[in-house]
């Protein structure tokens, strides 16, 4: 156990053993910025200034090379081997309306979505809740370093998540090739700002490619039956390569409204031929969203999730519609 206080101030908070500097600020109900908690995305940056601490990876993509030179450090890296004092700016946004737990699940199901998604389902230890949206750390038994993936429902005893297989990836081969029912895993959640805003008072748009399905299909759910939200309506846009990569209609059009106000739009990228048997839209998903809903854009509250250039792809999209940033809603996975 360490005791981490912030420099300038009085403020400091309890570490547990095994635990980060981050996550342990999260835990302490305090603001500390992060976005993909795995080392990639550099927002936990802080300076150390008094303390010693270990990097669970030692060359995260997160730091460049003048923070290196700086000895900045990851707060979803950083495990400290002493009481540390650190200098970061906390922000009121970033404080989790409910508080992460560490804890162990059992896996009680599976189903396969596609020929490389499955969706996992684990029984939690102890019920905890999240927001619709929300992602969780996941160790996978026998794979080095914890890994984020999205919850796809919205209880508590249960967390389920939509996955998609990685080629030679060695999380997700242990998922789908080792991981049988009854197995236990490590769990570590929840996280993640990219959650639904039900006091927004404006129609949806969610946006989803691979297992970016995952958290859009939570907030999707939570949306069909919050009480503001039931006049909204949702535009839910699917994208993957081929007709064998798409799925989801069956889990929307078993919600509340569907067809009346939650609407699915599936679209391939291969430009392929007329007799692949696809009758939807072709495209990739910034360019469907675009063709299909325009000007209307920048009125709609944005959700969206998937690979690293379809993000950066709809994130273009949205800045040249003119999209108020503060209705833009995603976590930046790696």
């Amino acid at each position: 156990m360490a005791l981490i206080k912030l420099a300038g101030s009085d403020l400091s908070w309890v570490c547990e053993d095994g635990d980060t500097i981050l996550r342990s600020a999260i835990r302490a109900g305090l603001g500390f910025p992060y976005e993909c908690n795995v080392g990639s995305c550099g927002n936990c940056r802080f300076d150390l200034v008094e303390g010693d601490v270990t990097h669970l990876r030692t060359d995260p993509p997160g730091l460049n090379e003048r923070d290196r030179q700086r000895g900045r450090r990851l707060g979803c890296q950083a495990r400290p081997n002493t009481d540390c004092t650190v200098k970061a700016r906390l922000m009121p946004h970033y404080v989790s309306r409910f508080r992460p737990v560490r804890q162990e699940a059992t896996l009680i199901a599976t189903e396969d979505l596609t020929h490389d998604m499955r969706e996992f389902r684990f029984r939690l230890d102890a019920p905890a809740r999240f927001l619709p949206g929300q992602y969780a750390l996941l160790s996978v038994p026998g794979v080095d370093g914890n890994r984020a993936y999205s919850m796809c429902n919205t209880g508590e005893d249960e967390w389920h998540f939509q996955i998609k297989r990685v080629p030679g990836g060695a999380a997700t081969g242990g998922l789908f090739d080792r991981l049988e029912i009854g197995a236990r895993i490590a769990i570590d959640g929840p996280y993640g700002m990219a959650y639904l805003r039900e006091d927004a008072p404006r129609d949806m748009v969610c946006l989803a490619g691979g297992s970016g399905l995952s958290p859009m299909v939570s907030i999707a759910r939570a949306a069909a039956t919050a009480p503001a939200l039931r006049e909204r309506r949702l535009d839910f846009v699917y994208g993957g390569r081929a007709p064998r990569d798409i799925c989801g209609r069956d889990i929307l059009e078993q919600l509340p409204g569907f067809g009346d106000r939650i609407y699915y739009h599936p679209a391939i990228s291969e430009t392929g031929s007329s007799d692949d048997g696809w009758n939807g839209y072709r495209g990739f998903v910034h360019d469907v969203a675009e063709e299909l809903f325009g000007v209307r854009l920048a009125a709609c509250e944005i959700y969206f999730a998937g690979p690293p250039a379809m993000a950066e792809a709809v994130q273009k999209m949205l800045v040249g519609r003119g999209v108020p940033q503060d209705q833009v809603h995603f976590d930046q996975f790696y």
